[in-house]
Parts: structure tokens; C-alpha cells; sequence
């Protein structure tokens, strides 16, 4: 089966879920220093059969001092088969804030070339609203592997010198997710020893202006955001605090028609923490 967009409802997956190809990943996250364990309350409680996608510990880049940065093609196939996930899987994936860290799965999945990937509108909570079974006994750990092959799409990763390079260009917007009291330099980072600001000719949308109650804006408000920031066939680069964000503008980017988008992966932890990349402060 095929999905019908990069955002499902909770109504069309109770509808859809008994399908021998639909599996179901809990991306939740929480920002760091936060008492929640988000693996634990997968545990405790989730959409019957999902899996936990470890993001931030597993499924990595293992050697990088950035935060959960994506990893190669070949380890993202290794972990992803491990939950028995094949190619031809058809993947939603939710969390517990509604949609905050899910889209990063999504993004993930999209950037390694998996066709059928989408992100469940209003996560964990609309799927409740809408009578699905929630299961609470010890999930089984262990799930038979399966084969999974990725097939690493560069178009949708921007690295530090992609933003480097294109920083002059008119045909490329850069947006960034952060709040803008972090992107103007008037509220300090949170990581230490990340400077304050943003990146020469970038523009600000915080992420929070395309989430309401928990699901993404309606396809009209997302294109009213995204037209005052650059025309439709712009080459898009989003940014954020560590590449979680970035990912709900580029899911809500795409659901307007905007086919060319990638997310800066190192974000401003890695532009900000390094001198050799400008930044720029004020509006």
C-alpha cells in the first residue's frame, strides 16, 4: 500500500493499521536535562506494536560530537533492520508531544531513500481521541530482524560548507527554527560555548508557528508562512538548535509543494560552536 501523504490522520490509521506493511515507531524525544525517559514511556504505554526509534543514542552517527547526527547509509540499514523494517515497509511515526521530534524520524528515513514514511498528525494523544488501542504490557524486545537496504539521498542534507557556499546565493533560503530571541542574539544558547545569533541573509519561522494542539497547520497557513519567506521552487535549507525542528519546517515545507529541502544536520550547535562560521546578530 501506498500512503496518501507525509501526514496521516489518527482516524486514517485506525482505519489502516491491521495492514501487514504498516509499522509504527515512537520518536519521542526530550530536550536534554529534561527527568523523562522517553524509551521508558514507550514502554509503559504506546500505539499497539511500535517500535522504539532511538535517535539520540542508536540510530547515530556514533563517532560525532554533535548530537545525534545521521549516520551512514550502511549503519542506518544495520539498526533499521533490526527492528524489522524491510524497503517496502510502510512507516508512521508519532511521538508524545504530538508532532515535535517525529518529523526527524521522517526526515531520516526520506534522507536514506524510503518510499513510504509519513508522520502521524497530533501523535500519540489524537491517536486516543480517536479510539485507538493503546498497549501498556512489556513490549517484545526482541523482533526478528529483517533486510533493509538505504539509499543515501544527498539533496535532502546540507552540511556546514553546503551553507557556507550558498550564504550569497539569491536562489537558496536559509530558515531557521529557533525562537527568535535565539536567533536575534538576545537569548543566550542553551549548549555552552555556542555563540548567540544566526547566519548571514537566514530567515527566522519558529517551529511553533506550523504546530497547533499538537498537529501541524492547515496546507493554507503553512503556505501563507513559507510564501513571505521565498517562492515555491526556492532551494530550502533548514536549521535549528540540533536538527529536530528543522525537520517540522521541512515536513511542513513539503506539504505546501516544496520539493527542494534539505535540513543543515549539525544546526546551530555546529555553526555556532565553531569561529570560523559568521554569525550575525539582530533581526
Amino acid at each position: 500500500m501506498d500512503i496518501p501523504s507525509s501526514v496521516v490522520t489518527a482516524t486514517w490509521l485506525t482505519q489502516h493499521i491491521s495492514h501487514p506493511s504498516i509499522i509504527t515507531l515512537d520518536a519521542s524525544w526530550f530536550m536534554p536535562g529534561s527527568d523523562r525517559n522517553p524509551k521508558l514511556e514507550w514502554a509503559i504505554k504506546r500505539i499497539p506494536g511500535s517500535r522504539f526509534f532511538d535517535f539520540d543514542n542508536v540510530i547515530k552517527e556514533q563517532d560525532s560530537l554533535l548530537p545525534h547526527m545521521l549516520p551512514t547509509a550502511e549503519y542506518f540499514s544495520q539498526q533499521v533492520a533490526k527492528l524489522g523494517i524491510c524497503n517496502d515497509s510502510v512507516l508512521i511515526v508519532y511521538d508524545s508531544h504530538g508532532i515535535f521530534s517525529a518529523p526527524r524520524v521522517w526526515w531520516m528515513f526520506k534522507a536514506m531513500g524510503h518510499k513510504n514514511v509519513a508522520v502521524l498528525d497530533g501523535g500519540l494523544s489524537a491517536w486516543e481521541k480517536a479510539g485507538g488501542a493503546i498497549e501498556t504490557e512489556q513490549p517484545i524486545i526482541d523482533i526478528p530482524s529483517s533486510k533493509y537496504t538505504a539509499t543515501f539521498r544527498p539533496e535532502w542534507v546540507a552540511s556546514a560548507q553546503d551553507v557556507v557556499n550558498h550564504l550569497d546565493n539569491e536562489a537558496v533560503t536559509i530558515v531557521d527554527a529557533r525562537p527568535l530571541e535565539r536567533f536575534t542574539g538576545k537569548q543566550a544558547e542553551p549548549r555552552q560555548g555556542v555563540r548567540s545569533g544566526h547566519m548571514p541573509r537566514a530567515k527566522n519561522l519558529p517551529f511553533p508557528k506550523l504546530v497547533f494542539d499538537g498537529k501541524l497547520a492547515s496546507v493554507e497557513r503553512l503556505k501563507s508562512h513559507f510564501d513571505k519567506i521565498g517562492k515555491q521552487e526556492q532551494q530550502y535549507i533548514f536549521t535549528c538548535g540540533s536538527g529536530i525542528t528543522a525537520c517540522i519546517l521541512a515536513l511542513g515545507a513539503e506539504q505546501t509543494g516544496r520539493n527542494h529541502i534539505a535540513v543543515y544536520d549539525g544546526s546551530w550547535t555546529e555553526w555556532g560552536s565553531d569561529e570560523q562560521f559568521p554569525v550575525v546578530k539582530g533581526d
